[in-house]
C-alpha cells in the first residue's frame, strides 16, 4: 500500500526537507499505549514492554511510558507533551475505522496539519475488500489518510497502516497498530531499519546475571547504596518469578568536548568485577538464560541425560523446566505427607526415578506444610552416589510449590556444577 504504486513506503528514504532537519539523534524515547480498553483494564499493554525493551537494547533512554484513552484532547495532549520531551514518539492502538480511533486526528492537531487521503493507500484498502468479494465500508477510507509530514508504513497483517512523522527539529513519531499480530512485523520490517539508519541511541554494554538462593532486598544490601546510584554504569536489580536479576549497563564516556573517554565495555568490566565480588555464589545464569537452559548446559557437558520424581509439587518442577530431549522422565505424585519426610525413602524415591527413566542423574523432590510455609526435600542421585538436602520455601500453597521448584533446580544446578568445574558463571566473560 505504497503512497506511489510499486513502492515500499518502509523503506522510501526520507524527503529533502526532513533530511536537511534530521541531525538529532534518537537518545530519548516515549511510548504512547492508545486505547480505552487498556485504560480501562480490559487489554493488558504487551506493546509497550515490547518495545521498550528494544529501544533500550540499541541505547534509546525510555523516560516515560503512557496509556490514554480513546479521547481526542487526551491523545492530543500526549502526543504534544511527549514531542516536547523525547527524540522519539512511538505509540501502538488508535489507528482503525472508528470515530473512536484517533491517533491520526491527534498527530494531525499537534503538526497542524490536515489529514487527506492517499490515493494510493485508498486503491490499496479497497482492494482488499474486493479480492474477497465483500462490500467496501466506507468509514474504512479514514485508513487512507495522510498528513503531509507523513509516509505509510504498509501494514501485510491488517488493514490500518502506521504512518512515520518527521518534525521539523529532527523528532519523530511513530504510529503503529494496536494488535501486536499487526505491530511486531510493521515495527521489525518497516520502523527498525529506518531508525537505526537515522541514528539511533548509543553504543551500549549489557550483561544481566541471574541469582538464586538470595532476595532483592539482599542483593541492594551486598551491592550498596553508592553503587546502585551511579548512572554510568547502571546497576539495577529486578525481583523475577525465577530468579532476582543484577543488569550492568553502561554507554561510552564523553567530557564535555565530545571527546572520549572509558569505552562501555570497559566500564562494565570494572562494575561487574565489583558485583561479582559479592554476588559470585549466587549466580547461575546469564542475560535471559532459563533454568532449563542452565540446566541442560551442563548435562551436555557431562554427556548425562535426568529423570524427576516431584511429590506434592502440583508439577512445577517440569513446568519449570519445559520439554528438554535431556529429561527422559518426569513424573507428579500426589501424597499425603507431611514435613518431616523420610530420608531413606526420599534417597530410594532419586535412585528409583533414575533407574526407571534410564538417565544418569535422579531428582526426586518432596514438599509439605511447615506452618505458614513450605518444607522442600531433595535428593539427586548419580554416579557418585545420593546427594540429599532440606530447606523452607517462604510461603504455602502454589507460592510455595513454585519456590520449591526453583530450589529443587538450584541444587540439581550444584551438584551438576561440582561434576563439571568446565565454566564458572562467576566468570566474566
Amino acid at each position: 500500500m505504497p503512497s506511489d504504486p510499486g513502492a515500499d513506503p518502509g523503506a522510501a528514504p526520507l524527503p529533502t526537507a526532513a533530511r536537511d532537519e534530521a541531525s538529532r539523534r534518537l537518545l530519548t524515547a516515549e511510548i504512547l499505549a492508545v486505547g480505552t480498553e487498556i485504560t480501562a483494564g480490559e487489554t493488558r499493554d504487551t506493546n509497550s514492554a515490547e518495545i521498550a525493551r528494544w529501544l533500550t537494547d540499541e541505547g534509546v533512554t525510555v523516560v516515560r511510558m503512557t496509556a490514554l484513552p480513546d479521547r481526542f484532547d487526551q491523545v492530543r495532549a500526549g502526543f504534544a507533551a511527549a514531542l516536547e520531551r523525547a527524540d522519539l514518539v512511538v505509540s501502538t492502538g488508535g489507528l482503525g475505522p472508528t470515530p473512536d480511533d484517533l491517533t491520526r486526528e491527534a498527530i494531525a492537531a499537534c503538526w497542524g496539519e490536515r489529514p487527506a487521503v492517499d490515493p494510493a493507500l485508498e486503491r490499496w484498502l479497497r482492494g482488499l475488500w474486493a479480492r474477497r468479494g465483500v462490500p467496501f465500508p466506507e468509514m474504512n477510507v479514514k485508513q487512507a489518510w495522510l498528513i503531509p509530514s507523513a509516509t505509510a508504513l504498509s501494514n501485510d497483517h491488517g488493514t490500518a497502516p502506521g504512518w512515520w512523522v518527521d518534525r521539523p527539529d529532527g523528532r519523530i513519531a511513530v504510529a503503529l497498530p494496536g494488535p501486536p499480530r499487526e505491530m511486531r512485523p510493521m515495527w521489525s520490517e518497516r520502523v527498525v531499519g529506518r531508525l537505526r539508519e537515522r541514528g539511533l541511541g548509543r553504543a551500549t554494554v549489557v550483561r544481566t546475571y541471574r541469582l538464586a538462593g538470595i532476595g532483592e532486598s539482599q542483593v541492594a544490601d551486598m551491592l550498596g547504596e553508592e553503587l546502585l546510584r551511579i548512572p554510568n554504569p547502571e546497576v539495577a536489580t529486578y525481583a523475577r518469578a525465577d530468579a532476582v536479576d543484577v543488569r550492568i549497563s553502561a554507554v561510552a564516556e564523553e567530557d564535555d568536548d565530545g571527546r572520549p573517554g572509558r569505552s562501555a565495555e570497559e566500564l562494565v568490566d570494572e562494575t561487574e568485577a565489583r558485583v561479582l565480588a559479592e554476588l559470585g555464589p549466587y549466580v547461575w545464569g546469564r542475560g535471559t538464560e532459563t533454568w532449563a537452559d542452565a540446566i541442560g548446559r551442563r548435562l551436555g557437558h557431562l554427556g548425562w541425560t535426568l529423570a524427576t520424581s516431584e511429590t506434592n509439587t502440583g508439577g512445577t518442577l517440569v513446568t519449570l523446566l519445559g520439554a528438554a530431549r535431556w529429561l527422559r522422565l518426569a513424573e507428579s505424585i500426589a501424597l499425603d505427607v507431611d514435613a518431616a519426610t523420610d530420608e531413606t525413602a526420599l534417597r530410594a524415591s532419586a535412585r528409583s526415578v533414575r533407574e526407571r527413566g534410564r538417565s544418569d542423574v535422579g531428582l526426586a523432590v518432596v514438599v509439605g506444610a511447615a506452618g505458614r510455609d513450605t518444607a522442600v526435600h531433595v535428593a539427586v542421585a548419580g554416579p557418585g552416589g545420593v546427594h540429599v538436602e532440606e530447606h523452607l520455601a517462604f510461603l504455602g500453597g502454589q507460592q510455595g510449590r513454585s519456590r520449591a521448584a526453583l530450589l529443587a533446580a538450584a541444587v540439581l544446578l550444584a551438584r551438576l556444577r561440582s561434576e563439571a568445574q568446565d565454566e564458572d558463571l562467576a566468570t566474566p566473560r
